[in-house]
């Protein structure tokens, strides 16, 4: 059982707040030691994150892996432009001063905000888009320094090759090998300017990131219906990277919008804990949400982004803070049939532990159900050659295809998402929590739920490697197996853990990246107590099979 924090959805004292200054201290004096595993360079589904306090996020490791980028870059022939972005984590600042005195030292042309401000995920992932789109030579790539909805005391790296979209495990592995051996030679193969003199060469551009974004919203989202309604939006940024952007995208658009709060502090002592007690700035979260969720009833329809603004969280009545993939199954229910331009053949993207609420629309629709690992690199290449109109997964992430069937972005974008919220209100005089009611009213009520269970790091492995047949017996929780999967039938590429269905459940099991614990993910159409059967039934057996 998970333990709630008493502290969760409330705001903590300054006591309890990251010290910024220590924090600082560290990223710049910390030198991680590359024997120890978690001090290395390690690229998960979301690049390399860690903490400079626990010496796996410091100066060190930004120096290796830019090192890393720019031999990948010239490897891989890219000459383009690489575009640089950060969030509001106190210590992407400093990272970025990093990343620019080893890209300049490369002479690799770098283009920064023109204000020193903060960039989201998918305004990255547009710009590369923007700047490749009919090019074959010359293309651009980019970076992104940000730990996402991660606590303030951490930092994170993204590297965006030239399709816009997160890295390939191929060219992160390359990357984080790289990397990793300039750590254990004492950064000798890494070349280095002094900020000052790096800042200042021809190379590096100060460049309008929001202009052309802000402007190109109308080719993704029905902007004018959400102007002419007058629907009242509320939106919360949290601080994050997305600040700067949605008031200019109020102004450009004349919406009856309120921002709740434009307040930037690297400690964001103005969030509401999380369950456990600790800030992060995770839009999915009731307990993070606390504020837009009390000011709900002010709005048609409310909605919030995290630190990098690559995820949302709509806040509507009568419900409050929809559950990811309630939301996502409303909008992919919505755009499929408000997009007159969009190819009928254009398959339907989730990752397989996203709700089969998804699966459900999807056959109402008559659309092609494409299912495939956790991370949203799996949808960029249907993305791109628009065998997909949307691509997304159960940790409120996700994006989609302008409204003429070409790629908007090959990343996550929190802010379409949310915008779309805000068309499907406009356009339908239904908020996206009286849509989901209605299709489960005609599709059946979804009880879904995440747990983890310990292991061992021998388990997780095993577990990762488990083949179909390790998994005994024909029923589940009282229902026929109708599939063992340990590959995604959207793609055939590995999913790293087991997935078990029937017809009305499911439970998928993966092993954690950072802790001792796997994860189950499960879900039932029947009831919450079904749910529970499958996931004690789900842990009993996978628990016997890693035991034996």
């Amino acid at each position: 059982m998970v333990m709630i924090s008493s502290q969760a959805g409330k705001c903590l004292p300054s006591s309890d707040l990251t010290d910024i200054s220590a924090l600082l201290a560290a990223y710049y004096d910390r030198k991680p030691d590359p024997s120890v595993a978690t001090q290395r360079v390690a690229f998960g589904t979301s690049g390399h994150r860690g903490s400079a306090l626990h010496s796996s996020f410091n100066e060190n490791h930004i120096l290796a892996m830019c090192e890393a980028i720019a031999r990948h870059r010239k490897a891989e022939g890219i000459d383009g432009p690489l575009f640089l972005g950060i969030d509001s984590h106190a210590v992407s600042a400093p990272a970025q001063r990093t990343a620019l005195e080893v890209l300049a030292a490369h002479g690799i042309r770098v283009h920064i905000d023109k204000d020193d401000g903060y960039t989201p995920t998918p305004v990255i992932s547009h710009a590369i888009l923007t700047y490749n789109k009919d090019r074959t030579t010359g293309l651009a790539d980019g970076i992104v320094i940000t730990p996402s909805h991660n606590p303030p005391a951490d930092g994170g790296f993204k590297y965006n090759p030239t399709h816009g979209g997160p890295a390939d495990t191929a060219i992160t592995k390359a990357i984080q090998d790289m990397a990793n051996s300039f750590l254990e030679n004492d950064l000798k193969e890494v070349k280095r300017l002094p900020y000052d003199e790096a800042v200042k060469q021809p190379c590096v551009t100060r460049y309008d990131f929001v202009t052309p974004y802000v402007a190109d919203l109308e080719s993704v989202i029905d902007m004018q219906a959400i102007s002419k309604s007058g629907i009242k939006i509320g939106i919360d940024p949290l601080g994050g990277a997305a600040v700067g952007y949605w008031q200019r995208i109020v102004d450009a658009y004349a919406l009856n919008a309120t921002i709740v709060s434009n307040e930037v502090d690297p400690q964001f002592g103005f969030m509401t804990a999380d369950w456990d007690g600790q800030i992060r700035m995770d839009c999915s979260s009731p307990y993070a949400m606390a504020r837009l969720i009390a000011m709900g009833e002010k709005f048609d329809v409310a909605f919030a982004n995290d630190t990098d603004a690559d995820r949302h969280g709509i806040v509507a009545r009568p419900d409050g803070l929809m559950n990811p993939n309630h939301y996502l199954a409303v909008a992919i229910s919505y755009l499929y049939q408000n997009r007159p331009e969009w190819s009928p053949k254009l398959g339907i993207g989730k990752t397989l532990v996203s709700s089969s609420l998804i699966d459900r629309v999807a056959a109402e629709l008559g659309r092609k159900l494409v299912e495939v690992p956790v991370g949203l690199k799996w949808f960029v290449p249907g993305l791109m050659d628009g065998s997909l109109g949307f691509g997304g997964e159960e940790s409120a992430g996700a994006t989609f295809l302008r409204r003429d069937g070409k790629v908007w972005t090959t990343d996550k974008d929190g802010i379409i998402l949310s915008l779309l919220a805000a068309e499907i209100t406009a356009k339908t005089g239904k908020n996206p929590v009286q849509h989901y009611h209605e299709l489960t009213a005609r599709l059946g009520m979804p009880y879904y739920q995440r747990i983890d269970a310990p292991a061992t790091p021998d388990q997780k492995v095993r577990l990762s490697k488990l083949s179909p047949e390790q998994y005994p017996g024909e029923t589940l929780a009282g229902e026929a197996i109708t599939a063992r999967m340990t590959r995604a039938p959207g793609n055939g590429a590995a999913i790293g853990g087991l997935k078990v269905t029937t017809a009305d459940g499911w439970f998928a099991a993966r092993p954690s990246g950072t802790e001792d614990v796997y994860k189950i993910y499960a879900e039932s159409f029947k009831s919450p107590e079904h749910l529970k059967e499958i996931q004690e039934e789900a842990q009993t057996v996978i628990t016997k099979v890693l035991s034996a």
